[in-house]
């Protein structure tokens, strides 16, 4: 068995836009723009390269009035259904919903009225707008801080269940997701997993200031993988202090070695070593930004030794073995040329786009 046998949590199937969540579709992936979203330009073109990059849905912060009035623009020319970012203020939420928007998030706790929820879910009730419950352990409301004496997973999930059974029983408004995060990942977990069993309304996932590139990918990973073992999570982020594109390509990755989506080709490559004479750390960034823009289920390698490379990763429908000066291109452990190293990554996507041609069944579509 190549992947771990996951078997996922039956949850409603809810929609943001045109994209299902829950039920039975796929695990949709996300992120937020960081660009100002009154520069209605910046922003558009960070959610084309997101788009670029696999991501499905986008959430744009709305800090004010000239923001939510920018979503109009935003919304009709965005390739993502856009979801806005609230907090506090609730006219910003319906001019947001008014311009475009297909969701929103809200912090319930930052809610002091109940009228004026009430209000922003009746108006997401009359243009089919879904809500997320944010639920974040930084400010959860006070009487639940009261009451646990610090922001457990326990009272997260009070929380939770305290904002869902408002909006969808008593509001009667049904078309909702949850998230509850930490930055500390193991209480984002244990938080998920005691919603998990008393809700079945769909799971937005990811650990919340999780950090830079490399501390952020692991907190995420360690909390995702648990939590999608578990067949938990039916939307995920994966926050980090970087460009919002990375956060695409470590979801995919996570998805990917899970057996449970794929979008970008995998790479295999080994460490740098005494026997290595090519630059093999140059040689992969090469590859990997220009397989980044292909979407389709190949295995790649990039070796850095002609004596074992195309051996050890014969597995790879394709790969390259570099040497002095020159390299190997080889397919599925044979070596079918040899390339001078300043020709060897453009002669490996030629063979790249030859094998894509004769096995046009690789190329993957993004699901909806």
């Amino acid at each position: 068995m190549m992947y771990p046998e996951i078997k996922r949590r039956k949850t409603r199937e809810v929609f943001v836009g045109e994209v299902g969540i829950g039920g039975e579709n796929p695990i949709r992936v996300q992120s937020m723009t960081n660009t100002d979203t009154r520069d209605v330009k910046a922003t558009l073109a960070q959610i084309e390269r997101l788009a670029e990059a696999g991501c499905e849905i986008v959430r744009v912060a709305v800090p004010d009035e000239k923001a939510a009035d920018a979503l109009k623009e935003i919304t009709s020319h965005s390739p993502l259904p856009v979801i806005a970012d609230l907090h506090f203020a609730t006219l910003l939420g319906e001019t947001a919903i008014k311009n475009g928007v297909k969701g929103i998030r809200i912090n319930p706790g930052t809610f002091k009225k109940k009228e004026h929820l009430k209000r922003l879910v009746d108006l997401c009730r009359d243009y089919g707008v879904c809500i997320r419950i944010g639920i974040n352990a930084g400010s959860l409301e006070k009487e639940v801080l009261g009451k646990y004496g610090w922001p457990s997973p326990e009272a997260m999930v009070e929380s939770a269940l305290k904002w869902t059974r408002l909006i969808a029983e008593e509001f009667d408004y049904q078309n909702i997701k949850v998230s509850l995060k930490s930055s500390n990942w193991w209480h984002t977990v244990r938080a998920c997993e005691l919603f998990s069993e008393k809700s079945d309304f769909p799971l937005h996932i990811g650990v919340t200031e999780a950090g830079g590139l490399i501390p952020g990918t692991i907190k995420n990973t360690m909390a995702l993988t648990l939590l999608l073992l578990k067949g938990i999570g039916d939307t995920i982020r994966v926050s980090l202090t970087a460009d919002p594109v990375e956060e695409i390509y470590v979801a995919y990755e996570i998805l990917k070695d899970l057996g449970l989506r794929r979008l970008h080709p995998d790479i295999v490559s080994c460490p740098t070593c005494g026997r290595c004479e090519i630059d093999l750390m140059k040689l992969y960034r090469e590859v990997e930004a220009r397989a980044r823009k292909l979407k389709a289920d190949i295995s790649l390698a990039v070796m850095g030794c002609v004596v074992n490379g195309p051996g050890e990763a014969k597995h790879a429908d394709l790969g390259i073995a570099g040497g002095k000066r020159f390299g190997f291109i080889f397919k599925r452990g044979k070596v079918i040329k040899k390339v001078p190293e300043e020709k060897l990554v453009e002669e490996f996507f030629k063979e790249i786009d030859a094998f894509l041609k004769e096995y046009p069944e690789r190329i993957l579509r993004r699901e909806t």
